[in-house]
C-alpha cells in the first residue's frame, strides 16, 4: 500500500497555501508518497460546495496531492472571531475521524501534520495511535516562548497584564518584555489564554514540530531547545527546521496587475523602500497621513501598499475612498517622480526580489521576515498584532537586520519618526552594515536548503521519523474516542 500523509490547515488562504508549500517540499524528498490535504469549510455556509471539491489549488502537475473538503457546519453566530477557528476544528473532529479511518484502509498512513489552530484533532490521532506533528509557521523563538508558557503558568500567580514592566528570561533569547507578549497571553483568566496553554501542551507532547526557519538565523534558541534548556520539566519534542519556505517570486511576477514591477524596472538599484503590512495590516486615516508625511520627509524612493482601517465604514455612497482622500493634499502629485502607492495588495515576494528594492518597512509577520532574508533586504520593524513584537525583538536584537520604530503607547508612529528611520536604513553606516549582514543571511538561507544544508538534513530526519513508525492500515474499527 502507498505511504500517505494527511495535512490539516486551519481556515484561511494563507494557512492553506503554507501547507501546500510544505506538501510540495515533502514530495521533493519522498516522491512516492501521496498527500491528502483536509480543507475546512467556513461555518454556516449554505451554498453547495461540491463545485470546489475538484479544485487543485495550483497543484495540477502534482497528482500525488489531493484535497478533501470537510462539509460545512453551523456554529453560533455570536462566537468571537478569535475563538471560531478552534471551535470549528473541534466540531469537525467526527468527520476527520471518518476520513482518517477511510484513508488507513487503502494506504500506510504515516502521520498527520496539524496547524496549531487544529490542536483538538490530537484527541483523534492519539486514540488512533497515528504519529502527529505540528507545522509552526512562525520562528523557533516564538515557539520556545509558547512551549514554555505552561511552566510559567505553574510557577506564577499573576497575569502578565499586571506586570508589564517586567521581563521573561528564556535560555537562548534576549530578555522578553512582558508588554511585548501577544495579547492572548496577558490575562490568565481569559478563555484565549487557556486555549493557548492547551495548544502548548499538545505541541510539547507531539511526535515533532516542523518549523519554517533555519539554523543560521535562530541558532542560539534552536541549540537551547535541542539541549533541553528551555523545557527543563520534560523532553523537548523533535524539532525539524526546514525553512525558509517563501512564495515563489517568479510565479508572483506573472501578473503585475498593479503595475508596480514595471515601475520598479525604471528605478535605480537598491533605491526603493517597500512599505507593506500584510492582509490584516490596516491603519487609520490619521496614521496613513503621518506615513505619507514621513515618506516625503525622508526623500527616499518608495513603493507603498495602502490599506485603510474600517474601509467599509469610511466609504462614501458605497464607493471606496480614493487615495487623494486618504492621503495629505497634493502628496501623490509631489511624490510622483519618487514614489508609487498601490491599493490593498501587491506581489510582495516579487517586489522584494527586485534589484531596485533596498529596504522594507514591515509588520514583522514571519513570512515577510523570511522573504526579506531570502532576498537580502534590510528592514524597519513596525509590528501590529499577534506575535509580531516578539519577531521584532529577534529581528533587531538577535539577527540585527532591522531598525526599531519608536511608537507611542497606542502604537501610533509619527511621520518624523518614520522618515528618520527610513532615511537611516537607506543612507547611514548602520543601514549599510545591516545590508551586509542580511546578504550573508541570504547566502545562508540558500545553503540551508542545499546539499548537506541544515534544513535539508532536518527534512531527511523528518522523513526517517515516518519510516520508523508502523503503518496504520490495521487500525481497529472499535477504537474509543474521547472529546472535551
Amino acid at each position: 500500500m502507498k505511504d500517505t500523509l494527511v495535512l490539516y490547515p486551519t481556515l484561511g488562504k494563507g494557512h492553506l497555501n503554507s501547507m501546500i508549500e510544505l506538501a510540495k517540499l515533502i514530495l521533493t524528498q519522498n516522491p512516492s508518497f501521496s498527500i491528502t490535504i483536509l480543507i475546512l469549510t467556513p461555518p454556516n455556509t449554505t451554498n453547495n460546495t461540491s463545485s470546489t471539491n475538484t479544485t487543485t489549488f495550483g497543484c495540477e502537475s502534482l497528482p500525488s496531492i489531493t484535497f478533501h473538503h470537510i462539509p460545512p457546519i453551523n456554529l453560533p453566530t455570536t462566537l468571537p472571531p478569535q475563538v471560531l477557528p478552534f471551535e470549528l476544528c473541534h466540531v469537525s473532529n467526527n468527520h476527520v475521524q471518518h476520513v482518517l479511518r477511510s484513508i488507513s484502509k487503502t494506504s500506510n498512513l504515516k502521520g498527520v501534520i496539524l496547524d496549531f489552530f487544529n490542536y483538538s484533532t490530537t484527541q483523534i490521532t492519539n486514540n488512533l495511535e497515528i504519529p502527529t506533528y505540528f507545522y509552526y509557521t512562525s520562528g523557533a523563538s516564538t515557539l520556545a516562548i509558547m512551549l514554555k508558557m505552561p511552566t510559567i503558568h505553574q510557577i506564577t500567580t499573576t497575569s502578565f497584564k499586571d506586570n508589564l514592566n517586567m521581563h521573561l528570561r528564556i535560555p537562548g533569547l534576549p530578555k522578553i518584555p512582558l508588554v511585548d507578549m501577544p495579547e492572548h497571553t496577558k490575562d490568565r483568566e481569559s478563555k484565549s489564554y487557556r486555549v493557548f496553554l492547551d495548544i502548548a501542551t499538545c505541541m510539547k507532547d507531539s511526535d515533532g514540530i516542523i518549523i519554517n526557519t533555519f539554523e543560521a538565523i535562530e541558532k542560539r534558541i534552536i541549540e537551547a531547545m535541542n539541549k533541553g534548556l528551555v523545557l527543563s520539566e520534560g523532553t523537548t519534542p523533535p524539532l525539524f527546521c526546514i525553512g525558509p519556505m517563501v512564495s515563489n517570486s517568479t510565479t508572483s511576477c506573472e501578473k503585475d496587475e498593479c503595475g508596480c514591477l514595471s515601475w520598479l524596472n525604471s528605478q535605480p538599484s537598491r533605491s526603493v523602500v517597500l512599505l507593506s503590512f500584510g492582509s490584516l495590516g490596516t491603519f487609520s486615516r490619521t496614521q496613513l497621513k503621518e506615513i505619507a508625511i514621513g515618506l516625503e520627509k525622508s526623500g527616499q524612493r518608495f513603493l507603498w501598499v495602502v490599506r485603510s482601517k474600517n474601509e467599509l465604514v469610511e466609504r462614501v455612497n458605497s464607493e471606496e475612498l480614493s487615495l487623494d482622500e486618504l492621503l495629505p493634499e497634493g502628496f501623490l502629485e509631489r511624490t510622483k517622480d519618487k514614489g508609487m502607492v498601490v491599493r490593498n495588495w501587491a506581489p510582495q515576494a516579487a517586489i522584494l526580489s527586485h534589484d531596485s528594492v533596498g529596504g522594507f518597512v514591515t509588520h514583522c509577520g514571519w513570512n515577510s521576515v523570511l522573504e526579506a532574508v531570502t532576498f537580502g533586504v534590510p528592514m524597519v520593524a513596525w509590528p501590529l498584532y499577534a506575535e509580531q513584537k516578539l519577531n521584532r525583538m529577534i529581528m533587531v536584537e538577535e539577527m540585527k537586520v532591522a531598525l526599531k520604530l519608536n511608537e507611542l503607547e497606542d502604537g501610533f508612529v509619527s511621520g518624523t519618526e518614520l522618515g528618520d528611520r527610513v532615511k537611516e536604513l537607506m543612507e547611514s553606516e548602520s543601514g549599510k552594515e545591516m545590508r551586509e549582514r542580511i546578504y550573508k543571511m541570504k547566502v545562508s538561507a540558500k545553503e540551508a536548503k542545499g546539499g548537506g544544508g541544515s534544513s535539508l538534513v532536518d527534512l531527511k530526519r523528518l522523513q526517517d521519523s515516518w519510516r520508523d513508525h508502523a503503518s496504520m492500515h490495521s487500525l481497529s474499527p472499535n477504537s474509543p474516542f474521547l472529546f472535551r
